[in-house]
C-alpha cells in the first residue's frame, strides 16, 4: 500500500492518502484550505478524508488495543513479558483509554472523527452510492472502536453524532451514562450490517486492495458476536448468542468464498502475498519505501529477529510453554501414548506440526534469513556464556513467523510486510467454536481438519488428523481453543481468547513462564575450539543427543504469576472519566454499581 502525508483536511487533523494515489489533487489544491463542503462534494477529496480514517484504525502488528500494553503475547503463555496484569497489581485507573483526556488518538477521539466524516459525507452532494460505500467503511471503523472499549470495560456510552465541546449546555449534553454491554453489541452489529450492505464483495482495481469489504464487515460480526457469546459475556451459555455468532460466521464465509477467499496454500508464505492474498480478510498496508513521504514500515520484523543480526531484536520470543504446545506430526499432542512419534525434551523439534517449524526458531535450526537461504541459528551457551554476541534470547528461542527470509540486515528497519488482523483461518474456526455452541460438533470437526490439513499434519487411518473421535462439546471447545493457540501464534490472538474464556487464571496462576538453557558440551569427536567453526555442517540430531545439555528454567524470576480473573474480565472505568462525567458508573468488581453482563 501507498502512503502519503498530507496536510489538514476539513477534519482539521493531518489526513494520510493510504490507497491509492493522491498527486493529482496535491498538484490542484490547497488542501489546508479546502472548504468542507468542498470535500465532500468531491469524491476524490472524500476517500482522502476517509484514507485518514483508516490511518488512525487500522490495527498496527499483534492488533494492538487500547488495554495500554502493545503486545498481548506477553499477557499469556506465548512469550514473557514483566508487567502489571501478570503480577496482579492493575489499578482502576490503569487501563486508561475511557475518555480521560482530549485526545484525536484515544477511542473516543477516533469515535468522534468517524462520526464527523459520516455526518459531512451525509450532508454532501455526491452520488448516494458513493456516499454509501464511504459511509460503510466508517461505520466499519466506528464498530471497530466500539468493540474496543466493550472487551475493555463492558457496556460504555453509544455516541453516534459529533458532540459540541464549548459552553456548559454542551458540556451537559456530553454526560451521557453508560449503554449496557447488550447495547452496545448491538450498536457494533447494526454499523456492521450497514457496511456489509454497502460495500462490494472485492473492490475491482488492485489500488483498492486493503479497502474493506461486505466480507470484512462480516467476518467482524461474526468476531464480534462469538465474544458476546463466550463465557465472559455469556456466563448462562445462552444458546442465542451462539446461533447469532453462527449465523454472522457463516455468512461470511459464504461472501469471502463467493470472491475468491480461501485457506492460502502455505501457511508460512502467506504473509509475503499481498494484492489478491486469498487469505487475508482485513489486511493493514506498510511498504518499504525510504522517503520521507512514502514510508510505512513495520516495526516487527525489526524488533524481532534476533538483535546479533544487526537489528533492534530480542523481541516477541517464544517460551518453551509454547514450544511444548506444537502437537506431533500425526497431530497428537507431545506423550500422548497413542501418536505413533515418541516426543522427549532432548530432540524437542523433531516430528512436530510443521507449524512449528514455521514459527518457532531454536538451537540449530535452519531459518532462511538475511537472504541465506542455509542461514542456522545458534542460542547455546559456553559454559555461562551465550555464543549471541549481543542481546541473546532468555528462552533459547526466536518466533520466525513473517520474518522475511529475503531482508538483508540493513533492510530490516525497512520491511513492509502488510499486517493480516483477520484472516480466512480465522473465520473458519469462529465458524467451528459458534457451531461446538449449538452442539453441532460434526461442523467443529471439519473445520478443525481443514486447518490441520493446510498445516501438513498427518490425515492418520481414521481421517480426523490426530483429533480425538467422538468429541464431547466441552472437549471440542478445548480442541478449537488449542487449535487457535497454534494457528495464531504470535499473532496477538492467545491473550484475547484465554480472556474470554475466563482462562487466564486456569493457564497462568501460580505458575512461572519458561524457557530453556541450552549449553554446549565438549567432545573429543567435536571438542569446543573447533565447533564453532564446524557447526553448520553438523547433524542437529547428533548435537542434541551428544553435545547439547537442555535445562529448563524460569524466565518469570520475580513472582508467581497472578491475573485477577474476577476484576481484570472487566477493567476498572478510570477515575478521571468518572470525575469528567458525572453519569458513568464504575464496573461492579471496581466497587461501583454497573453490571457490565447486563
Amino acid at each position: 500500500m501507498k502512503y502519503i502525508s498530507l496536510a489538514t483536511l476539513g477534519l482539521g487533523l493531518g489526513a494520510t492518502c493510504l490507497l491509492g494515489s493522491c498527486e493529482s489533487v496535491l498538484d490542484k489544491q490547497n488542501l489546508a484550505a479546502v472548504e468542507g463542503s468542498l470535500i465532500y462534494n468531491d469524491s476524490t477529496l472524500a476517500n482522502l478524508s476517509l484514507n485518514y480514517v483508516y490511518e488512525q484504525n487500522l490495527p498496527s502488528w499483534f492488533g494492538q488495543s487500547s488495554i495500554g500494553f502493545g503486545n498481548p503475547t506477553g499477557l499469556s503463555d506465548e512469550s514473557y513479558s514483566d508487567n502489571a496484569f501478570m503480577q496482579g497489581t492493575v489499578q482502576q485507573s490503569d487501563v486508561t483509554d475511557f475518555g480521560t483526556g482530549l485526545s484525536k488518538d484515544n477511542n473516543y477521539g477516533k469515535i468522534r472523527t468517524i462520526n464527523m466524516f459520516i455526518r459531512d459525507v451525509r450532508a454532501g452532494s455526491l452520488p448516494q452510492g458513493t456516499k454509501n460505500r464511504l459511509i460503510g467503511q466508517a461505520q466499519f471503523f466506528r464498530a471497530w472502536r466500539y468493540f474496543d472499549l466493550v472487551r475493555l470495560y463492558g457496556g460504555v456510552p453509544l455516541v453516534f453524532t459529533p458532540l459540541n465541546g464549548v459552553g456548559n449546555e454542551a458540556r451537559d449534553l456530553t454526560y451521557l451514562p453508560r449503554n449496557t454491554t447488550t447495547q452496545t453489541f448491538a450498536a457494533i452489529v447494526a454499523d456492521l450490517d450497514s457496511a456489509a450492505a454497502a460495500l462490494p464483495g472485492k473492490w475491482a482495481a488492485s489500488s483498492d486492495w486493503g479497502h474493506i469489504t461486505k466480507g470484512a464487515a462480516q467476518a467482524f460480526k461474526g468476531r464480534a458476536l462469538l465474544y458476546a457469546a463466550s463465557p465472559q459475556f455469556n456466563p448462562s451459555d445462552n444458546t442465542a448468542r451462539w446461533q447469532a455468532a453462527y449465523d454472522a460466521s457463516v455468512a461470511a464465509r459464504t461472501t469471502l468464498l463467493a470472491n475468491g477467499a480461501r485457506l492460502h496454500a502455505s501457511y508460512d508464505q502467506l504473509w509475503f502475498q499481498e494484492v489478491n492474498n486469498p487469505e487475508a480478510v482485513m489486511v493493514t498496508g506498510y511498504n518499504t519505501a525510504t522517503g520521507d513521504q512514502t514510508k510505512k514500515n513495520n516495526s516487527y520484523d525489526n524488533s524481532t529477529r534476533p538483535a546479533y543480526t544487526g537489528t533492534s531484536g530480542g523481541s516477541n520470543l517464544p517460551s518453551w510453554d509454547m514450544v511444548k504446545a506444537y502437537p506431533m506430526l500425526d497431530g497428537k499432542k507431545p506423550g500422548d501414548a497413542t501418536s505413533k512419534y515418541t516426543y522427549s525434551d532432548q530432540l524437542f523439534y523433531k516430528n512436530r506440526d510443521p507449524r512449528f517449524d514455521k514459527t518457532i526458531a531454536y538451537n540449530g535450526c535452519t531459518w532462511p534469513l538475511n537472504g541465506n537461504t542455509s542461514y542456522r541459528l545458534w542460542t547455546y551457551y559456553r559454559g555461562t556464556t551465550s555464543v549471541e554476541p549481543s542481546k541473546p534470547s532468555n528462552t533459547s528461542f526466536y518466533t520466525r513467523k513473517a520474518i522475511s527470509p529475503t531482508a538483508g540486515v540493513s533492510d530490516a528497519v525497512y520491511v513492509g510486510t502488510d499486517w493480516i488482523e483477520i484472516r480466512y483461518a480465522e473465520v473458519l474456526l469462529n465458524v467451528a467454536e459458534a457451531a461446538c455452541g449449538l452442539n453441532n460438533l460434526t461442523e467443529g470437526y471439519t473445520q478443525l481438519k481443514a486447518l490441520r490439513a493446510r498445516a501438513g499434519i498427518e490425515a492418520g487411518t481414521d481421517g480426523n488428523y490426530g483429533l480425538k473421535a467422538g468429541m464431547s462439546r466441552a472437549e471440542m471447545f478445548d480442541a478449537i481453543l488449542y487449535e487457535r493457540q497454534l494457528e495464531f501464534a504470535f499473532e496477538g490472538k492467545r491473550f484475547w481468547d484465554l480472556r474470554r474464556w475466563n482462562k487466564l487464571d486456569d493457564v497462568l496462576n501460580g505458575k512461572k513462564r519458561k524457557g530453556l538453557t541450552i549449553t554446549f558440551k565438549a567432545t573429543t569427536a567435536v571438542p569446543d575450539n573447533t565447533f564453532a567453526a564446524t557447526r553448520d555442517g553438523l547433524n542437529l540430531d547428533n548435537l542434541y543427543a551428544n553435545n547439547f545439555t537442555i535445562a529448563v528454567k524460569d524466565v518469570d524470576t520475580k513472582y508467581n504469576l497472578n491475573w485477577r480473573e474476577q476484576e481484570y474480565a472487566f477493567f476498572g472505568i478510570p477515575q478521571a472519566a468518572i470525575d469528567n462525567n458525572p453519569k458513568l458508573l464504575q464496573n461492579n468488581k471496581w466497587n461501583g454499581s454497573f453490571d457490565p453482563l447486563q
